[in-house]
């Protein structure tokens, strides 16, 4: 689902840039009404209607792959029979959940007068700050050997995944900056990039050394990874975590507080403003 999302959302962008290429002055849009109406203008009739087309294929696509992970992770963590092989009256917490959302946006969506450009562009933001801590449980997940056994990330992909992690937290950073203060200058953002960096090189540094002066750990065995299952979730125990890593999940959850605050705090100041 997420990879023909992707795929129509590529097709969109590619539709657009074919119409406007060469174009000087078109106009700003702020909907994907507009953008269909100026592709119309510029590139005939048949190409807005290929623009309209592949776009409402990737928006339901999209509203029911986003609305059906999210009745899943719901499911998760409130420990809800959750599943599509589950008829509606094995899994009704799951299914109300799922038809609750998508009700939800469409009600959204057919408000008159709603400022659907601003709501794409604070979603998309929120989903930039969250996606850090979301790559950071993952690298977690990875490393967790009674979840996956033989599967576990090595030293090499923990070094590759942690400098990804590095890259998207700077990008995060800079994202959230830049929505709070628009004017923000490119002497700012290098400066934040420029502190990132320092702050990630200590981190590796400090891994580093730790990694040399700690135990050191048995190699992973890699035999059985054909037949690896993951155990049932109530016959695993709470993972225990170090200080360095409590003071770091810390900061990061601070900061995802801090940033979802003041994006939300800025997403309403720009709708009372309109």
């Amino acid at each position: 689902g997420i990879a023909i999302v992707i795929v129509g959302a590529a097709a969109v962008m590619g539709m657009a840039a074919a119409a406007f290429a060469g174009t000087n002055g078109f106009g700003n849009f702020d909907d994907a009404a507009g953008v269909a109406a100026g592709i119309e203008a510029h590139a005939g009739k048949v190409a807005g209607v290929l623009f309209a087309v592949a776009l409402l294929d990737a928006s339901i696509i999209g509203a029911f792959a986003v609305s059906l992970s999210t009745a899943y992770a719901i499911g998760d963590v409130f420990g809800m029979k959750h599943s599509l092989h589950r008829g509606v009256k094995g899994a009704k917490g799951f299914y109300a959940i799922y038809a609750g959302l998508v009700a939800v946006a469409a009600t959204i969506v057919l408000i008159p007068g709603s400022p659907l450009g601003l709501l794409t562009q604070g979603v998309q933001t929120l989903a930039g700050v969250l996606l850090p801590s979301a790559s950071v449980f993952l690298l977690l997940l990875c490393n967790d050997k009674a979840v996956l056994g033989p599967w576990v990330n090595g030293p090499k992909t923990n070094a590759f995944t942690a400098a990804v992690v590095g890259v998207l937290v700077t990008l995060s950073v800079i994202l959230t900056a830049s929505v709070l203060f628009p004017d923000i200058t490119a002497n700012a953002i290098l400066n934040i990039m420029a502190a990132c960096g320092v702050a990630g090189v200590l981190a590796a540094g400090y891994s580093f050394t730790r990694r040399r002066t700690g135990t050191k750990e048995d190699p992973i065995d890699r035999t059985g990874r054909d037949g690896w299952r993951m155990p049932p979730l109530e016959t695993l125990t709470r993972p225990a975590m170090s200080t360095t890593r409590k003071i770091g999940m810390g900061a990061l959850r601070t900061y995802l507080l801090i940033a979802m605050i003041l994006v939300v705090i800025k997403i309403v100041q720009v709708a009372l403003g309109q």
